[in-house]
């Protein structure tokens, strides 16, 4: 198949049948930049009310960058990934330090921002300044790998360099912006993962994987990393009206998102043993204990139980507290810091209890 006829079918096609999504109304590179962050791992339903409470927050690239970094986190809570928000964060700033608040315009540029790959600088650069840069994501694999039969791993570096080559030679020199839109949005809504829907595709005729019935093996991509499964046993103390939380910061998941006093286990444990056998937990009285709560990331799996614990609050015991990073906080300031999505419905379940605040 010609490159002109590939791109000016799926031009064609993208003006008749796109989403009409708040970032395609607007060549503004900091609400384009925005959206992409927000679009990785995430589906559109799902990040769109929140790039809507973000621009409504952050108005501009001025208001991101001076925003505290827990305010930025809060807003973030439950898109999960949070190192983009903290790579956001990050950009803004160097964006207003280093540019005077105005996006580099090219591709080239943009890859020397903080959190800023190749994909994220290509859609930025084709869509807010019409450089002729492929982008190449998920749906691009996809959609390309299924249209001209290539069964070279997705996962290799040998494949993502065909498959940038490949977009790059196919890429509509006039209209950039329009065709890395319209390949995107044809895998997100066309080409599908399952199911997708070749008996009224624009490519039917042409299509390798439909001509083969290869739409189940195309693209081939490498297993997937083995999912871990990890036990936190949550133990929270109250007094009066106020809870124990603290700021995680190791290199972990959740950096800096707020959380309870945790202990970590490689297979199951009861409670009673973790409490006597923990320096700031002996003496401790178990109050309740949770059922089980089952969170999936997407190498992880987190067996969670949250037990409510008394203490004596002796002088040795708050130094324990301090020395662990742990601080009172009452219900409202609790719900003004950021937390993991888990730490949040939990609470959300506990907020009607008389005994919990």
């Amino acid at each position: 198949m010609r490159k002109e006829i590939f791109s000016t079918k799926i031009i064609d096609w993208y003006q008749a049948n796109h989403r009409n999504l708040p970032w395609r109304q607007t060549t503004d590179p900091y609400k384009i930049w925005l959206s992409e962050v927000m679009l990785q791992q995430t589906r559109v339903a799902q990040g769109l009310p929140y790039f809507d409470r973000f621009i409504k927050s952050f108005p501009t690239v001025f208001d991101l960058a001076k925003a505290p970094e827990q305010n930025v986190l809060r807003l973030w809570q439950g898109l999960g990934y949070y190192s983009r928000a903290r790579n956001l964060h990050r950009c803004a700033k160097e964006v207003v330090t280093s540019f005077n608040g105005k996006f580099p315009d090219t591709f080239e540029r943009l890859t020397k921002l903080p959190g800023i790959g190749d994909y994220t600088a290509a859609a930025v650069a084709s869509i807010a300044f019409r450089e002729p840069v492929a982008v190449v994501d998920g749906n691009v694999f996809r959609v390309l790998s299924r249209i001209f039969g290539v069964e070279t791993d997705i996962a290799s570096k040998e494949g993502k360099t065909y498959f940038s080559v490949l977009a790059n030679n196919l890429i509509d020199k006039i209209r950039p912006d329009l065709f890395n839109q319209a390949l995107m949005e044809f895998g997100a809504l066309h080409c599908l993962p399952k199911n997708p829907k070749c008996s009224d595709c624009i490519y039917s005729k042409s299509c390798e994987a439909n001509q083969r019935n290869l739409q189940a093996v195309l693209p081939v991509k490498s297993k997937k990393q083995k999912i871990r499964t990890r036990y936190f046993y949550y133990f929270i103390f109250k007094n009066k009206n106020r809870i124990l939380m603290k700021t995680r910061t190791q290199k972990d998941i959740w950096r800096e998102l707020n959380d309870f006093y945790l202990i970590e286990t490689s297979r199951r444990k009861t409670p009673e043993a973790l409490v006597k056998n923990d320096s700031l937990l002996q003496k401790s009285l178990i109050l309740r204990k949770s059922s089980l709560y089952k969170h999936v990331l997407s190498h992880q799996k987190l067996m969670v139980k949250f037990i409510m614990v008394q203490s004596e609050l002796t002088k040795k015991k708050e130094t324990l507290f301090r020395q662990a990073g742990l601080h009172w906080l009452t219900k409202q300031q609790v719900e003004k810091i950021p937390k993991p999505i888990l730490i949040e419905r939990f609470l959300k379940e506990k907020i009607h209890e008389q005994d919990f605040w």
